[in-house]
């Protein structure tokens, strides 16, 4: 037992307090060699924050200290959710998420991992909450976004809406950016909470709306690059093109097989090759051939390192960005037809009911006979196209032969409950300057469905073949689905008078939910019932223990089929060979069962990374295509539900929200448990899988949202909105948004002339008022003096004697107010 093992089991199940390494020391009663190790394991387990160091250089676990480690998930209305380490299961039992009000996050930022302090517990009416202690890992390292400036500072606001504070930048840091233009800055100093966090800016990528600065905003932000460091890139260039004569005799050879390739019209990484045939015993033979690329990519080498940091291949919707350079993923480590190629293969016998039956994994060589497409195979096998069949007469044969082997073995898939879920993607068609011109559903042809089978059956045995060897590996894993999920499905299933059966074990398997799903096909209630199954799965990930996959109901499951484009593959592959080779010693097995775990947990996120970015590039592009339809009506189905609106996909694929303020035909209220929006007076429901009519009113890709409003139930905006950024993209705008537009414009021209004419009206009426008051105050004041002029004839007289009798008056009283002064004076 190791040390650290040492520590952490005495820390579990012996120590009733905190404990400083002196106490471990003896405690544990450790040797010489022990104790020069152990400040070094405990600084390892506070790293890895097994253990967390309090305020009084103390030890424990954090669980025992009513605390929490878990990444920090912040909303853009500035509150957040700490998302436990130890993920959705505690046992048997769902760990909840811990909400953080936006006063207690302690300067924490979007996906910081931190150690949280439970406040409040949960109860039936309330989540856990907590406050932020400590943070342990910072997240955003560099953030894209718009700068703005003054004289002598400036600020990024990010792009994330996440990331919620404006990142400030002194003025000998600008680097050049001019306001409005997109950036990338580089934190100095991180926020605290009366400052916000500094930064310098690192890179200007461009004006907002120049070409391609979209595509590559979202490239930073994800930390996703083109571009190989040179020593990775110097080592490419020094691979072989051609494989060694040495290592082709080494190997079993499959030149002679006619194995072909079947991918998309566009790949070029092409990582698997099949070929099928019928035995004499009425069994299939399949063979599965896979690129051989860990033959090439050597561990720890540059290249290994840097695949190894990109975890997998990204597919943005204008450009792919490779896991390892395009010598290798494009060269030789790709099946090209007419090539000698290093590959590690699957053969496989296949008995009538799809079961595997007897195999074997090795080493090979192959020579790939021809790459054949999606498109074509679908064309000679179900659309029976008479020339197309006439020109690859060669294939025809093999191309029976691998359809005949995918009908056996996906019955045995649906036999024993694996779950379809039919989810078309959207592959959006860019033009030459990367502008999104169509949207395109992609099909799920036979083609598509004869090498998704083979890949699966292939992935099932190597798991298998080293699950029972027990032997370190990496699987691919789907864990069952949360409880509290499956019980709210069932309160929806029961409105259809359905139900998820359970087994003796009283446990949801996966032959429930497809009998489900398959009893709803074709009926009204399909899409409500499938959109919320679908939502109650786990996310499938990669770890080094068996845990099955739920989903395609198998109890062994890896990913062997693309070491190419991903990394796990390429690890299972060099653990494939090591226990072919009868190098998995015990040694070995050992160091393999402390690093797997970290790859496996490495490569999820990866993945997350990548999925989320092509998700932001695609959604980017169907927002730049929308845009000029603006004002145009929609078919569509309510694919979500919310207190603030209904979400609505439409048939091209694009998903749009309708806010409820939008609704203006009653109030309506969040029916949670009917998945629906209800009126209070009319009681009309809009649900989700309801059939919508809605219009578009705004597509904007700044804040990454298209918004609807029902055609039946919705007022329409003054002013149709469209992006800043994405106008110079749209040179062509519906014809009925410009016959509006131009009447807006008259009437808003002629509505100005009218004012002004009202106004200059208004104006001569106001000066003719004034000129009438003033003439009659004239007239007023001419009558006043001639009438005055006439009084004072008459009694000039009387004004004469009236003015010596006020100087006489006058006079006396200042004399007599003198004598009283100086009375007042003399005494004093």
């Amino acid at each position: 037992m190791s040390l650290q093992e040492k520590i952490m089991e005495y820390m579990q199940t012996k120590a009733k307090r905190p404990m400083s390494p002196e106490d471990l020391l003896y405690a544990l009663a450790l040797e010489a060699d022990e104790i020069k190790q152990l400040p070094s394991v405990m600084e390892e387990l506070e790293r890895k924050n097994l253990l967390i160091q309090n305020r009084s250089g103390l030890f424990g676990l954090p669980k025992h200290m009513n605390l929490v480690i878990g990444k920090m998930s912040i909303t853009a209305k500035g509150f957040g959710f700490v998302i436990p380490d130890n993920g959705l299961e505690e046992g048997k039992a769902k760990v909840d998420d811990i909400f953080i009000p936006a006063g207690m996050l302690n300067s924490a930022m979007n996906n910081d991992k931190v150690l949280v302090r439970i406040t409040t517990e949960r109860s039936s009416f309330t989540k856990r909450e907590g406050e932020v202690i400590r943070i342990l890992e910072r997240a955003n390292n560099k953030v894209v976004g718009t700068f703005e400036s003054s004289r002598t500072f400036g600020f990024v606001v990010p792009d994330d809406s996440r990331l919620n504070q404006d990142i400030f930048i002194e003025g000998r840091n600008f680097n050049g950016a001019k306001v409005g233009m997109k950036v990338v800055a580089e934190i100095t100093k991180w926020p605290t909470k009366n400052h916000s966090p500094e930064g310098k800016i690192i890179e200007v990528l461009g004006k907002i709306g120049a070409p391609g600065v979209d595509i590559l905003s979202v490239m930073r932000q994800y930390d996703l690059s083109e571009q190989f460091p040179v020593d990775v890139q110097e080592e490419a260039k020094q691979i072989e093109q051609v494989p060694s004569k040495a290592e082709c005799n080494k190997r079993k050879d499959r030149r002679h097989l006619q194995i072909v390739t079947i991918d998309g019209e566009d790949a070029k990484d092409l990582d698997d090759g099949v070929y099928a045939e019928k035995l004499p015993n009425g069994n299939f033979f399949l063979g599965v051939y896979i690129a051989d690329v860990s033959y090439y990519v050597k561990a720890f080498s540059p290249l290994d390192k840097e695949a190894y940091n990109r975890g997998t291949s990204v597919y943005l919707a204008d450009r792919v960005i490779p896991m390892l350079p395009v010598e290798l993923s494009n060269g030789i480590c790709s099946l090209n037809a007419g090539e000698d190629r290093l590959s590690m293969c699957a053969e496989m016998e296949i008995d009538a009911n799809g079961s595997v039956i007897k195999y074997d994994i090795f080493p090979t060589v192959i020579h790939v006979y021809r790459r054949l497409t999606y498109k074509l195979v679908n064309r000679i096998l179900v659309e029976k196209d008479v020339q197309m069949i006439e020109d690859n007469q060669d294939i025809l044969p093999l191309l029976h032969n691998l359809e005949a082997v995918y009908k056996v073995l996906n019955k045995r898939r649906q036999m024993r409950g694996s779950i379809d879920f039919d989810i078309p993607e959207v592959k959006v068609k860019l033009n030459a300057k990367g502008q999104a011109v169509g949207l395109v559903k992609r099909e799920h042809g036979l083609g598509e469905s004869i090498i998704e089978e083979c890949m699966l059956v292939a992935n099932e045995t190597v798991a298998e073949y080293m699950a029972k060897k027990e032997l370190p590996f990496i699987y691919r894993v789907h864990e069952e689905p949360v409880e509290d999920k499956m019980f709210a499905l069932n309160e929806l299933l029961a409105n259809f008078n359905l139900h998820l059966n359970r087994n003796t074990e009283g446990e949801i398997e996966p032959r429930a939910v497809q009998e489900v799903l398959n009893s709803i096909k074709g009926k009204p209630e399909e899409k409500i019932i499938s959109a919320v199954a679908l939502r109650s799965m786990q996310q499938a990930k990669y770890k080094a223990e068996n845990l099955g996959h739920f989903g395609l109901a198998a109890k062994y499951y890896t990913h062997f089929t693309s070491p190419i484009r991903r990394y796990p593959d390429l690890i299972v592959h060099r653990l494939l060979k090591e226990q072919l080779n009868g190098k998995m010693t015990a040694e070995r097995q050992e160091k393999l069962k402390s690093r797997l775990p970290e790859v496996a947990t490495h490569t999820s996120k990866q993945e997350r990374v990548a999925t989320e970015a092509e998700r932001e590039t695609t959604l980017i592009k169907e927002i730049e295509y929308m845009a000029r339809f603006l004002g145009n009506e929609f078919h569509g189905i309510i694919s979500g539900v919310t207190a603030f609106g209904i979400f609505v996909e439409l048939d091209n694929g694009v998903e749009g929200l309708v806010h409820v303020s939008t609704m203006v035909n009653d109030y309506y209220e969040y029916m949670e448990k009917e998945y629906a929006l209800v009126g209070e007076m009319t009681n009309f429901r809009y649900r989700l899988g309801d059939e919508v009519t809605v219009i578009l009113t705004r597509a904007s890709i700044k804040e990454r949202s298209i918004d609807f409003i029902l055609k039946d139930n919705g007022k329409m905006p003054l002013v149709f909105e469209d992006d800043i950024i994405a106008k110079p993209f749209f040179t062509e705008i519906n014809n009925n948004v410009k016959k509006d537009l131009k009447i807006k414009e008259n009437f808003s021209k002629e509505n100005k002339a009218s004012k002004k004419q009202a106004d200059k009206y208004k104006r001569k009426k106001r000066k003719d008022k004034e000129h009438k008051k003033i003439e009659e105050k004239r007239k007023k004041s001419i009558a006043k003096i001639e009438g005055k002029k006439k009084d004072n004839k008459k009694s000039a007289f009387y004004d004469k004697i009236y003015t010596k009798k006020t100087r006489k008056k006058s006079g006396t009283k200042e004399r007599v107010r003198d004598r009283v002064s100086k009375g007042k004076r003399r005494k004093k």
